[in-house]
């Protein structure tokens, strides 16, 4: 029991390292650093099982610091856990406003030229440019 608890305490305290190397790879390996952390987060897991069933098999006045430890060591890994899919989601965030932004960079505006105007402004404005028309027509006409 003592020894692979000291071994699992030890994948813990290394996937921890690993947590910081998340921040510092490149975007093209930062997936295979996740694997990674995966992958070791469940063999941890699954020597937590067995430490469990160990713990149980502890004598008495041993089982209830055995069983502890073990509870320790559970909550550390699940924040582990918890921490790679927090990551994880960031960057798939972070990734996907990238992608908008780009699709908005390639993207080619043009002028609203065509798009008819309905506003009771509109109509008011075009009565307004026949009648100065209109007006100036009269004026050119009285000067002659």
């Amino acid at each position: 029991m003592e020894g692979l608890y000291q071994h699992t305490n030890k994948q813990v305290h290394e996937v921890q390292s690993y947590m910081g190397r998340l921040e510092t790879s490149d975007k093209e390996s930062v997936h295979l650093v996740e694997n990674e952390i995966q992958a070791r987060i469940d063999n941890i897991f699954s020597n937590l099982e067995r430490l469990e069933i160990l713990s149980s098999k502890e004598p008495p006045n041993k089982r209830q610091n055995a069983k502890l430890r073990v509870d320790q060591l559970k909550y550390d890994v699940q924040h582990l856990q918890t921490a790679l899919r927090n990551f994880q989601h960031r960057r798939y965030i972070r990734e996907q406003q990238e992608r908008q932004r780009e699709e908005l960079l390639a993207r080619t505006f043009t002028t609203n030229v065509n798009i008819p105007c309905f506003s009771p402004l509109g109509s008011r404005s075009s009565r307004l440019s026949e009648s100065f028309r209109q007006d100036k027509g009269m004026t050119i006409t009285m000067l002659l």
